[in-house]
């Protein structure tokens, strides 16, 4: 059922405890959390209907994407049949906007009901402030409503940025968020930008026998994953035909014709395939909240400053959480800052947040990472060992075809106790939450040495690659 405008006349109260702007992860559950609380609570939602970017465009889309090109390709299957094995022969746009269109459906029925279930209040349209608690909510049928809130969580989410010299208007060149509604599947595809989108929409193209250049202007990328996994993941990924030029900004981006697109890079050198998805960057979707009228600023990407243990912006009733804010920028986290946004807005003290939380890139293969890297370790002058692990050493792996992957281990030589975890490959998001549960619980290398796990499981790799590193410090 959509969310459609309401009006004082329909019941909606003026006045409200609490105003979320956006029903992304962020706004979701700092929502849900404030009438849990017993408060009174709307959320304003520009789209018609609720979820936020990721729902519609975003993390829930891409991620279904992916799920769908592994499944119509066969992609895990060809270590056993062969790289010619596929599922069905000709994939094509349909295919891949069938699984999507359903999931959708099911993610927004959900949280529509959850809304229902706990007493938000919602509302179909774009909110302005008028004053630091006024807002003007205009609603998509051009009508506007003006609402109080006691306390206000900013929550909008990010747009995609798009520089003065690429137009988006060519069906051919596309942005991260019109990507999951691409037109037709290319033979061979530009990815300017090397951050997490575009190296999740690169790798699936990738896996569904697209030729991929992927541009990034830096020397280096995902800077924040260990230095080892990433030179895993360059070697799959060339080993797949994906040609990568790093260090090189591009000076322009034309349409040479229908199916054709030009990138020109510094120094001339140029890139010529059917598409271009361009992902370098996105800004906070600030531009039109009237940031000015409540005494709130933004940087240049459009980004708000918060306190980084409360949420709080610049004026303590106005909170602001989830993408908006910047870095980490993941659905995981945007959840947990709009939790604990709404507990300290109504005094409620939630425990302390864990010191490490996992990072997942739903990449082909995944990555997935907890804790310290290798180079983190090293700079604090660490003394310690790895372990490492190759999923084809496990029998799960064997049984599955997996020829790739592997799991790598840090522990404190003085101390014994695990670092850091990082993951490549197969199940790699799921994986890393045991070794997120050991870290947060300050374990050591004697649980993955002294604990069973189940037989033949991918997990099995922790033990392997516990047993390579505690085979080493006894030496």
């Amino acid at each position: 059922m959509p969310v459609l405008p309401m009006s004082l006349e329909a019941g909606l109260a003026a006045n409200y405890d609490f105003i979320v702007l956006g029903s992304g992860p962020s706004g979701k559950r700092a929502a849900i959390q404030a009438a849990k609380l017993g408060k009174s609570v709307l959320v304003v939602e520009g789209r018609k209907r609720v979820g936020g970017v990721s729902v519609h465009t975003g993390t829930i889309p891409s991620k279904t994407l992916r799920e769908t090109a592994l499944n119509l390709s066969g992609w895990r299957e060809r270590g056993f049949y062969g790289r010619s094995y596929r599922v069905k022969k000709e994939i094509g746009s349909a295919d891949l906007g069938m699984r999507l269109a359903k999931t959708l459906e099911h993610e927004v029925d959900v949280l529509e009901h959850q809304f229902l279930r706990n007493g938000v209040h919602t509302m179909a349209g774009f909110g302005r402030f008028l004053d630091p608690h006024k807002l003007a909510v205009t609603s998509p049928d051009g009508s506007e409503l003006v609402v109080e809130g006691d306390r206000i969580l900013i929550a909008v989410g990010t747009v995609p940025f798009h520089p003065d010299n690429v137009d988006f208007t060519q069906v051919e060149i596309m942005d991260s968020d019109e990507v999951v509604d691409i037109p037709r599947l290319p033979r061979s595809l530009t990815v300017v930008g090397a951050g997490v989108i575009g190296i999740e929409y690169a790798t699936i193209f990738s896996a569904l026998d697209v030729a991929v250049t992927i541009i990034e202007p830096r020397a280096t990328f995902l800077d924040f994953i260990d230095r080892e996994i990433i030179e895993e993941f360059i070697q799959q990924l060339r080993d797949r035909g994906v040609t990568f030029r790093l260090g090189s900004p591009v000076v322009s981006v034309t349409r040479e014709g229908e199916g054709r697109v030009l990138t020109v890079m510094e120094g001339g050198r140029q890139v010529r395939t059917e598409m271009l998805l361009y992902c370098a960057g996105r800004m906070g979707a600030t531009q039109a909240l009237g940031l000015e009228n409540c005494g709130l600023a933004t940087d240049a990407r459009g980004r708000i400053a918060i306190n980084a243990e409360t949420f709080q912006t610049q004026v303590p009733h106005i909170y602001a959480a989830g993408d908006v804010i910047g870095f980490p920028s993941l659905a995981s986290t945007s959840m947990e800052q709009g939790r604990i946004a709404a507990c300290h807005a109504f005094d409620l003290t939630p425990p302390p947040a864990p010191q490490y939380f996992p990072y997942g890139v739903y990449a082909v293969p995944e990555i997935s990472t907890v804790g310290m890297s290798e180079q983190e370790v090293r700079d604090r002058g660490i003394n310690y060992e790895c372990g490492i692990a190759r999923m084809r050493e496990t029998s799960r792996g064997h049984i599955m075809g997996i020829e790739q992957g592997m799991l790598k281990m840090i522990f404190s030589h003085k101390t014994r106790r695990l670092l850091g975890v990082h993951i490549i490959g197969e199940g790699a998001t799921e994986l890393i939450h045991i070794g997120q549960a050991v870290l947060n619980l300050k374990g050591t290398i004697d649980y993955f040495i002294e604990n069973t796990f189940n037989y033949p499981t991918l997990a099995e790799a922790y033990k392997i690659a516990a047993l390579d590193a505690w085979n080493r410090m006894q030496h």
